[in-house]
């Protein structure tokens, strides 16, 4: 499994970073935010033994259950960006972008 981003989704990420300081990816597992990835600033989210570091994005640590990598670990991950709303809780839906992952 990798994960890599865009030109636009690094972009906004280093925007990100610039305003809040470090922050790390978690794909989201379904409920609030179906499964997309979150952006968060890195200590918003506690990651555990149930967690897997998957790869980074411009630096910045990827993590998804384990449950879900043994799904996912067969794919590559791209994130880019679309204009809208993201996440209720990724850090991005405030700037008007949604870090998506994009099928490979």
């Amino acid at each position: 499994m990798s994960v890599s981003a865009t030109d636009a989704a690094v972009d906004v990420i280093k925007r990100l970073r610039e305003k809040h300081g470090p922050l790390l990816f978690h794909q989201s597992g379904g409920c609030c935010d179906g499964s997309a990835p979150i952006c968060l600033e890195e200590g918003d989210l506690l990651i555990g033994d149930g967690d897997v570091l998957v790869g980074t994005v411009s630096q910045m640590p990827f993590y998804m259950s384990r449950e879900q990598y043994e799904y996912w670990k067969a794919f590559d991950i791209l994130l880019d960006v679309k204009e809208g709303r993201g996440g209720m809780f990724s850090l991005e839906s405030a700037v008007g972008s949604d870090l998506s992952p994009l099928p490979l």
